[in-house]
């Protein structure tokens, strides 16, 4: 399938305009790892960026060293032409009540996700602009590719189009932070939330962690040793997903052995049959009808028990604690405590 055959356009370089951004000043709410990345990187493309973190030191001092202007976020989105809400999807709606009254006609509001707009948590003056460039990448490593020359790819949506320059405005936005480089693809607030979420429940998150659960379970009650259940069913994934990721389900099969690949070909279906699919559409539909972003909602305005203790549980799970003794026996595992101990360094929390 070449480009022409994709059902999505996809933007690069050639497509956006920078000079969209002349003039104006960018408002990054939330210094974590990505907005970090967001509110640097259009400054130094030539964007005037302000930073309006939470009170805390931390934040203040770190956007203060990197040059950007420090204000309170009021204060930010009421310079801004584009207020970009980069904290977390449960804290928007409390930062958007805040500054809600500081967004004038035309200005943009920007996301990186698109949960608060599609479940109608924020609901935004009609007079405005409503966005969204996700790249698709922590924000680290986001900077770090700009940085390097390289890009990553990115999503663009728009949602409300007041001013009429709502897409080439955030092609500029999606240049300026490096997504051209590598291509952005337009979706809508929608179908960047239903897919999003459906793939960290079903698969990404939720499915894979369950999967290498049961199966770690499987092979100890039947007596085998918790370490080859860590390595088979835990260790080894990560091989396996960079080849998928490399260059897609074919290269992973094309690089285990034959047997591996009979193997998975025949029994795979038998593990996700036909009533794994029935859930995974259920768990689907949960997202589609507003289900799940209701529970959500709920869970949070009553302190987060349930996932409070789903979280605790996750956490005691025996795969762990032989997980955590046979990661301290590998010969490179000092050497990646100390490069993931930096990377924890760069990314604040939000």
């Amino acid at each position: 399938m070449t480009d022409d055959e994709f059902t999505t356009e996809i933007y690069y370089e050639s497509d956006a305009d920078q000079s969209q951004l002349d003039d104006v000043t960018v408002a990054v709410r939330g210094q974590g790892s990505r907005g970090h990345a967001h509110a640097l990187t259009p400054h130094d493309r030539g964007a005037d960026g302000v930073a309006g973190p939470r009170e805390d030191p931390p934040p203040r001092s770190a956007a203060e060293a990197d040059g950007l202007e420090v204000t309170t976020p009021v204060e930010a989105a009421a310079q801004a032409d584009i207020v970009s809400m980069l904290v977390p999807d449960t804290v928007q709606p409390h930062v958007y009540e805040q500054i809600e009254d500081e967004l004038e006609a035309g200005d943009t509001l920007q996301f990186a996700h698109g949960f608060n707009i599609h479940y109608n948590q924020i609901q935004p003056a009609e007079d405005v602009d409503v966005t969204m460039i996700a790249p698709k990448t922590p924000g680290h490593l986001l900077r770090r590719n700009y940085e390097n020359g390289e890009g990553t790819p990115g999503l663009l949506a728009v949602y409300q189009d007041a001013t009429g320059d709502a897409k080439a405005e955030a092609l500029a936005y999606a240049q300026a932070i490096g997504c051209t480089r590598a291509g952005v693809v337009e979706t809508t607030f929608r179908e960047e939330t239903e897919t999003d979420l459906f793939g960290e429940q079903a698969v990404l998150c939720g499915g894979i962690a369950e999967l290498i659960k049961v199966g770690y379970e499987t092979l100890v009650d039947a007596g085998y040793s918790p370490e080859m259940a860590y390595f088979e069913c835990l260790n080894e994934m990560k091989l396996i997903v960079d080849l998928m990721y490399e260059d897609g389900l074919g290269a992973m099969w094309d690089s285990v052995s034959d047997t591996a690949e009979y193997g998975g070909l025949t029994r795979g279906e038998r593990v996700i049959d036909d009533q794994a699919r029935q859930n995974m559409e259920e768990v689907l539909e949960e997202v589609q009808n507003g289900e799940f972003a209701t529970e959500w909602v709920a869970e949070n305005q009553a302190n987060r028990p349930v996932y409070t203790q789903l979280n605790q549980a996750e956490k005691d799970h025996e795969i762990e604690e032989v997980g955590e003794r046979l990661r301290a026996l590998f010969a490179w595992q000092e050497e990646q405590e100390s490069e993931t101990e930096d990377e924890r360094e760069k990314v604040q929390a939000d």
